[in-house]
């Protein structure tokens, strides 16, 4: 983290395109501010997409704007996020999440720094610096042809890598440290004290959602504790060593269960004789793992895609061919509305 700083700190006075690396909730957005404020565009505004928010033409109208009439419900001009980022950033978060299409039109902003609002043909000039993050690798993309090469290489000027929390557990007691100021503050509450089995407990725990997840667990503790200290019992079921309470007997599987379930349930529904049973199993299993991302992701396909590590069309023929499309059409343009 002490290198984190030192990039973050030199990079922060010039113009170059950042990439920062690291899985979810380890503190890219934080970083990306940092650099804004430390620059000489600090004064200038930071504006952030989530880029796998979105479905691919309501990415493309957010990041470029549009005119009036150039798609169903454009009914005014709109200004997108480069534009409102003239002097200043634009932090592109889950970059890795955009189609080749748009990644065509972003590698233009990049070396260019100019660009159409959607159903125009005036071009517009903006000096805005690009912050880039992703939570996958985007070399791999690159080499699986999820991800274009030269924008990649045109992001990857300067690329920094944010550690997992589970690999710097010693910063553990002084980030609760932090974020119990911050919650004691905020709530009006006395908790400044933390009891030595809930901090082993805190530091033994594998954190797989990084920083983020433990300070929405100091924020519970600081809530619901009720003395000074932060004891072990305020601590989550899962902290404690125990597997967290779900809702239904599918959602409170793990991956591991789930198929094991699956392949215990196609051996006993296959006769003696059956053949290609590998191959039922695994779209039994396949089926309900893209169900389930298909739930989490609100049924926005480049985003379920995406995490699925494959492609959008590869998606898209999987949907039809398990029967998991929506009537009125491919699940995603149903949730675009």
């Amino acid at each position: 983290m002490e290198e984190v700083y030192r990039l973050t700190r030199k990079v922060a006075q010039s113009n170059a395109s950042i990439l920062l690396l690291g899985e979810t909730g380890t503190g890219k957005e934080l970083i990306a501010k940092a650099i804004h404020q430390l620059s000489p565009r600090g004064s200038g505004p930071f504006i952030r997409v989530n880029c796998g928010a979105l479905a691919e033409n309501l990415l493309e109208s957010e990041l470029f704007g549009h005119v009036r009439g150039s798609f169903t419900g454009a009914i005014d001009n709109r200004t997108g996020r480069f534009e409102a980022a003239h002097t200043g950033t634009v932090f592109l978060d889950e970059i890795n999440s955009t189609t080749a299409k748009l990644q065509v039109k972003l590698l233009r902003v990049l070396q260019e720094h100019e660009f159409e609002r959607v159903g125009d043909t005036q071009t517009i000039r903006v000096d805005t610096r690009v912050i880039a993050a992703s939570n996958r690798d985007l070399l791999e993309e690159v080499e699986d042809s999820r991800f274009r090469e030269d924008l990649f290489y045109r992001l990857n000027v300067i690329t920094i890598y944010l550690p997992p929390l589970r690999d710097r557990r010693e910063d553990i007691p002084e980030l609760v440290g932090h974020f119990l100021r911050i919650y004691n503050q905020q709530n009006n509450r006395h908790v400044p004290h933390v009891e030595r089995r809930a901090m082993e407990a805190l530091q033994a725990y594998a954190w797989p959602g990084n920083v983020r997840e433990l300070q929405n667990y100091v924020e519970r503790a600081v809530v619901l504790a009720p003395g000074d200290e932060l004891t072990w019992d305020l601590l989550p079921e899962q902290v404690r060593g125990g597997k967290p309470p779900r809702i239904g007997r599918r959602r409170g599987a793990d991956l591991e269960t789930l198929v094991s379930e699956l392949v215990e349930q196609g051996l006993a529904n296959a006769g003696p004789q059956e053949d290609n049973l590998h191959a039922k199993i695994v779209d039994r299993v396949e089926r309900e793992l893209i169900t389930q991302v298909m739930a989490s992701c609100e049924s926005v396909q480049i985003k379920a895609a995406a995490r699925l590590g494959i492609n959008r069309n590869t998606l898209h023929k999987k949907l039809h061919d398990y029967g998991l499309e929506k009537p009125g059409g491919p699940l995603e343009e149903n949730a675009g509305g």
